[in-house]
């Protein structure tokens, strides 16, 4: 998967078309700052839903899923080697050994 566009990035081609004159197309902008007209309207969707000027969930509602998903991948990465760690050692009766 490509690694998402800079945030600082996607803020310059929001705000460039935000400020745009009327003359001025989504598509021209896009082509100028070399990203898909495509991926440009989407930017600027979330724009507008960040606003609060159209419905929609905005970027930190869609960003807690994501990050619950993470913490829940790391804890179970946790628990897998917790799991492995306790299968390889020996149990305690076996780790003194008796001679007569």
């Amino acid at each position: 998967m490509p690694q998402p566009y800079p945030k600082e990035f996607r803020d310059d081609v929001v705000r460039v078309a935000l400020n745009r004159d009327e003359k001025t197309t989504i598509a021209h902008i896009a082509k100028d700052f070399g990203v898909y007209e495509g991926t440009t309207a989407k930017w600027l969707r979330q724009a507008d839903n960040d606003a609060g000027s159209k419905p929609g969930t905005t970027a930190d509602e869609s960003a807690e899923p994501r990050r619950r998903t993470r913490l829940f991948e790391q804890e179970n990465e946790v628990h897998r080697r917790a799991a492995i760690y306790r299968s390889q050692a020996k149990p305690a009766d076996q780790l003194c050994s008796t001679r007569s």
